[in-house]
C-alpha cells in the first residue's frame, strides 16, 4: 500500500505541469515591421515614447520604430562596439556560440533592450553572457559584471547548455539594478546591482531556478509538453513581468523574490488559424508593459505564418480591466 501511494506521488511529480486557465488578454493591434536588416526581431523597450529594437542577427544595429503607420518601419542606428569581454562561460559553449555566428550571422547575438530613465539603453548578449550599455551621450561600453555571477547561474543549474542563455534583461528607472532572465533548461532569474566599478549582487544573485515541463495551451496543434522557459523581461509599477514563450502568457512577479503573483494568457489571439506559423513552439520574444496594455514582439526565424506574413510581427495587448496591479 505505502509503495503503491509513493510511486503514485512520484508519477504526479514526473509529470508536465498542465497549462493553467489564465485569463485571456485582448488584441488591439498588430504591426508587421519592415527595414530591419536580420529580421528577427529579439527585443523591445519603450524609453519616453520611442519603442526601440533589435536583432539576434544584427550586431551593430539598435533600431527605432517608427509607428506612425499600420505597418512600423525600423529605423536603424549603428553602434560601434568595444570587443566583447571575456566570457566567464565554459570553453564548449563558447566554441558553439561562435561556430554558430558563422552559419546564422551574429556573433554578439542580442536577444533584449531595455532603459533607464535617463534614456541610456542596455542590450544582453546571449552569446557573451554580457550586457552592453549604449549611453545617451558617448560610445557603447561593456558592464563589467562579477564573473561570480555566471558562476553563481551554472551553480543553480541555468547557463549549461548552447542557445540557452540569457535571453531578457529589464532595468530600473535609476539604471543601478538589473534583472536578467536565463532561457531553459534550467529557466531563472538573477537580479545584480551597480557597485562602484562592477555589478554584482552583493551575496546571492539567483531568484529564481527552476525545470520541468509544460503543457502548451490547448489552441496550440498537437500540444505538447515543453521545457519551460523565459523570452524577456519588463518592469513596471515596481513589478517585473515575464514572457514565459511556449505557455503563451505574460506573468508578473515579486522583483525581490520572483514570486508569481498573476498570469494572463495570449494563447486565444496568438494562435488563431491566420497567426499560426509552422514552428511546433512559441515565438513571442519581446515583451514591454505599460498602464494601457503590453506590446508584444516576435521573433519570426524567418518563417512565414499561415496568412503568408513573413516580417516580425508586434502585437498590442490591452491591459487587462482591473490593471497589471490588481490582486488575483
Amino acid at each position: 500500500m505505502i509503495r503503491s501511494l509513493l510511486a503514485s506521488v512520484l508519477l504526479l511529480f514526473a509529470l508536465p505541469t498542465l497549462a493553467a486557465p489564465w485569463p485571456e488578454l485582448t488584441l488591439q493591434a498588430e504591426h508587421p515591421v519592415d527595414g530591419m536588416r536580420g529580421g528577427n526581431l529579439s527585443g523591445l523597450a519603450l524609453c519616453g515614447k520611442d519603442l526601440w529594437a533589435v536583432s539576434d542577427r544584427d550586431d551593430d544595429l539598435l533600431y527605432r520604430l517608427d509607428t506612425s503607420a499600420p505597418v512600423w518601419q525600423a529605423i536603424a542606428s549603428t553602434m560601434v562596439l568595444p570587443p566583447a569581454p571575456t566570457s566567464a562561460l565554459p570553453w564548449g559553449v563558447r566554441m558553439r556560440n561562435w561556430a554558430a555566428s558563422w552559419v546564422r550571422g551574429g556573433s554578439i547575438d542580442f536577444e533584449a533592450v531595455s532603459c533607464d530613465a535617463a534614456g541610456n539603453k542596455y542590450l544582453v548578449s546571449e552569446a557573451h553572457a554580457a550586457v552592453l550599455q549604449v549611453p545617451v551621450d558617448g560610445a557603447p561600453n561593456w558592464l563589467k559584471i562579477d564573473p561570480g555571477v555566471i558562476r553563481q547561474a551554472r551553480g543553480s543549474g541555468m547557463l549549461l547548455h548552447f542557445n540557452a542563455l540569457f535571453e531578457g534583461l529589464a532595468v530600473n528607472p535609476s539604471g543601478d539594478r538589473i534583472w536578467l532572465a536565463a532561457e531553459r533548461e534550467r529557466r531563472g532569474l538573477l537580479l545584480i546591482k551597480r557597485q562602484q566599478t562592477t555589478w554584482d549582487c552583493n551575496g546571492g544573485c539567483v531568484l529564481l531556478s527552476e525545470g520541468g515541463a509544460e503543457l502548451q495551451p490547448s489552441q496550440m496543434p498537437n500540444a505538447k509538453a515543453w521545457e519551460r522557459d523565459f523570452a524577456d523581461l519588463a518592469l513596471f509599477n515596481d513589478k517585473l513581468f515575464t514572457l514565459e514563450r511556449n505557455a503563451f502568457r505574460i506573468c508578473r512577479r515579486d522583483p525581490a523574490t520572483a514570486v508569481v503573483e498573476r498570469c494572463w494568457s495570449f494563447a486565444a489571439e496568438a494562435l488563431t488559424e491566420p497567426r499560426r506559423y509552422s514552428q511546433p513552439f512559441g515565438l513571442a520574444e519581446a515583451l514591454v508593459i505599460d498602464a494601457e496594455g503590453a506590446w508584444v514582439g516576435l521573433d519570426n526565424n524567418g518563417g512565414s505564418r499561415a496568412d503568408g506574413e513573413s516580417r516580425p510581427i508586434v502585437w498590442r495587448f490591452a491591459a487587462p480591466k482591473d490593471g497589471w496591479s490588481a490582486k488575483p
